[in-house]
């Protein structure tokens, strides 16, 4: 890959379908968390300001949560993976018998016999680097994610705020337009659906379900949060009257 292009990944990581993962766990918990503030908030009532508080501060707040919170678990991933390495290297130097007999055992159990068994084994065990590596896929059943704890918290952020806004937006709108207040809900509804049908549609490019399937499954969990949200806020504002 030459530097022009690995300049052009670095600096749009984010849009590498790699990282489909982490903008759609990110874009969903933003979407429905969001969304249950603007839910609860409409149930109660609320000012159209303290609804847009309530959800820029949970926009920010949880993001930023969820990011570290991806932060440390990919980083945790990778700091396991690198242990074990350094374990196997350790090992093919002082007990290089034993691990050359596990490899031998390995390519026994997937078919491989006699002399073919052992030219597999010696091509093998003559790299190091390819020895350790087979020993974590094989024997671990380990793999390194290229993805850095950095690049997976951005994403997941971004997503978050970036999906997690869409409920929000017919609020902020009714500062620049004449939208009269009854509208508001209802159209943080359907522009919640729209997002939630996005990050749908991308769930299904994941797990490589019916793209139908995906956004339903999507919009049928952003739906029950809404309406627990909703009544859970109309409940509380009747009991704190």
């Amino acid at each position: 890959m030459s530097e022009q292009k690995l300049h052009a990944r670095g600096k749009f990581f984010f849009l590498d379908k790699e990282y489909i993962a982490e903008f759609v766990y990110g874009g969903i918990d933003g979407a429905i968390t969001t969304f249950a503030v603007v839910a609860g908030a409409s149930g109660a009532h609320l000012p159209i300001s303290v609804c847009i508080i309530l959800g820029v501060a949970n926009l920010i707040a949880d993001g930023f949560s969820m990011s570290v919170g991806n932060f440390f678990s990919t980083k945790a991933d990778r700091d396991a993976y690198d242990r074990h390495v350094a374990i196997e290297y350790w090992e093919i130097e002082h007990l290089r018998e034993k691990e050359i007999q596990e490899i031998r055992e390995i390519y026994e159990k997937k078919g491989f016999k006699g002399e073919l068994l052992e030219q597999v084994v010696n091509t093998i065990i003559a790299d190091k680097d390819v020895w350790v590596d087979t020993m974590m896929k094989e024997e671990l059943e380990m793999t390194k994610d290229e993805k850095t704890p950095f690049q997976t918290a951005t994403v997941t952020f971004i997503a978050f705020v970036l999906i997690g806004t869409i409920p929000l937006l017919s609020y902020l709108g009714a500062y620049i337009f004449p939208i009269q207040n009854s509208y508001l809900f209802p159209m943080s509804c359907a522009l919640t659906g729209i997002g939630l049908s996005i990050v749908g549609y991308f769930k299904s490019v994941i797990t490589e379900k019916s793209k139908v399937r995906g956004i339903s499954e999507t919009l049928l969990l952003g739906g029950v949060a809404a309406l627990l949200s909703y009544y859970v806020g109309a409940v509380l504002e009747n009991l704190l009257r």
